[in-house]
């Protein structure tokens, strides 16, 4: 048999099993129209390249489960949910802030669809500078007694890394349990020996999906996109912020780094470190199992009305888009968004669309330049149907903005790890904390103005003066925008 019949009969065997991946994909997966059809259009246009792209990014995993913990009962999670919502349909929810009570089918979507407990003792700090928000940590995890849990998607081998490195090195040597989970994408270009002396010390590390073989990870498109820092159980972080330099604004590419990030000191804590167990569970193979000091009594330290929530692609619902559509519908006077990469699915920019038309006042802020391109033009097109609604673009031009906010009303807001894209919806593994306090959101409304004193407002005639070039990049990645 000659060469080129070879090369024949392999391309007919991959154009037959492109036909059953189609079938696959349309009868079996359940996607969304547009993502079914995205996908269609790559495995029939690009047969061979498109059945490697299936592979590896087209993998469904809502029907598995992939976070389990036995002990997970021990902390009366089913129980408190359980009561929690009986309380809400009776109509006897006792909240510390009535305020929050006209919040309450919010609250109960998130107890049912998440079993994310409401917890009204926090005490909750905001961080916008790099700066401000690592010092903070690094003295809390200087201060640590018996834990120190961590996650992150993106670790850099720089100034910064090291010093976080060092600082848990030194606490794992006072014989503090350090454990650090980190995600194998995010953190791809980390050299494997970055951890030694963390481990030496009696520190463990583990990465999320890691790859089976160098350069070959068949689950790269679902990434552990969470940040979380747990601190004696006591203390805990959630935000934007990675660990590396161009964090503290020390690329010269991007300037100046804008984001969001929150120290929250109370029961929430409680949910942050569920969370990292199950994510530390699934990644390594030293399993954590109940121990109280895990969740020791926290006495009230504040009035915040918090809800940790948790989403991914091994779930059914999307929890943290049901909170966001959630939050939208319920405003009466203005939202303000903060995102670097804006590419929502229909629901949700429609639900922004019909606020924006129902004279709420709707702004959106996003970055004035790319870190990733492709992404950034299919956030432009998306902008175009907001400029028509009369909601307010504004670009953001002191360095680069990464927070991913939502205030509502200056009584209600979001602030986490997930960006208003499909991506952070359906692939991602995200945590937010919704937050229910007039003056702590009327603080993110502050920094929110202040942000806006540092931002260009995006006119509908510049957006119509676009050159073609430009069109032809937003039309191109808004196609693809579903599988992004």
């Amino acid at each position: 048999m000659t060469i080129t019949s070879i090369m024949a009969v392999l391309l007919s065997i991959f154009l037959l099993l492109n036909i059953v991946l189609a079938g696959f994909v349309v009868f079996l997966e359940r996607r969304d129209a547009g993502a079914t059809w995205a996908w269609l259009l790559v495995l029939f246009f690009v047969p061979v390249a498109g059945f490697v792209l299936y592979l590896i990014f087209g993998q469904n995993l809502s029907r598995k489960k992939i976070f389990e913990w036995r002990d997970k009962n021990k902390i009366g999670i089913m129980e408190i949910t359980k009561y929690q919502i009986e309380l809400l349909q009776k109509g006897e929810f006792l909240f510390n802030d009535n305020r929050t009570s006209q919040y309450k089918d919010l609250i109960y979507m998130l107890l049912v669809n998440d079993r994310a407990v409401l917890t009204q003792d926090n005490h909750v700090d905001i961080f916008t500078d790099g700066d401000h928000k690592f010092r903070s940590l690094l003295n809390d995890i200087i201060s640590a007694k018996d834990h120190i849990h961590i996650v992150y998607y993106i670790v850099r081998n720089d100034r910064l890394g090291k010093e976080l490195l060092d600082t848990l090195t030194k606490k794992a040597k006072e014989g503090v349990e350090v454990k650090f989970l980190y995600d194998a994408m995010g953190s791809r270009r980390l050299p494997r020996k970055f951890f030694k002396p963390l481990i030496e010390a009696g520190g463990k590390v583990s990465a999320f999906f890691p790859a089976i073989l160098p350069h070959l990870n068949l689950q790269v498109n679902f990434r552990n996109h969470r940040k979380l820092v747990i601190i004696d159980g006591e203390i805990g972080y959630t935000g934007g912020f990675n660990i590396g330099d161009e964090y503290l604004g020390l690329n010269k590419k991007f300037g100046y780094w804008r984001d969001t990030h929150l120290k929250i000191c109370g029961k929430a804590v409680y949910a942050m470190q569920t969370r990292f167990i199950l994510d530390w569970n699934q990644a390594s193979s030293t399993k954590v199992s109940y121990e109280d000091r895990f969740f020791p009594e926290i006495d009230a330290v504040g009035d915040t009305d918090v809800q940790i929530v948790s989403s991914g692609p091994d779930s059914e619902w999307e929890q943290i888009k049901y909170g966001m559509l959630k939050l939208i519908t319920s405003a009466k006077k203005y939202i303000f968004i903060q995102t670097p990469y804006f590419i929502p699915d229909a629901s949700v920019l429609d639900a922004i669309k019909i606020a924006a038309l129902s004279g709420v006042d709707v702004r959106l802020m996003i970055p004035n330049k790319p870190d990733h391109a492709f992404v950034y033009w299919a956030t432009l097109s998306n902008v175009g149907e907001l400029l028509k609604t009369g909601a307010k673009v504004y670009i953001y031009e002191n360095g680069f903005i990464h927070a991913k906010t939502m205030v509502a009303d200056g009584k209600i807001a979001t602030v986490g790890t997930a960006n208003i894209d499909v991506r952070s919806f359906k692939l991602n593994f995200e945590v937010n904390a919704f937050l229910y306090d007039e003056i702590l959101v009327k603080k993110l409304v502050d920094i929110y103005h202040n942000d806006i004193t540092h931002s260009r407002e995006l006119t509908m005639e510049e957006y119509q003066n676009r050159s073609l070039l430009i069109r032809f990049k937003e039309s191109l990645s808004r196609l693809l925008s579903p599988i992004l």
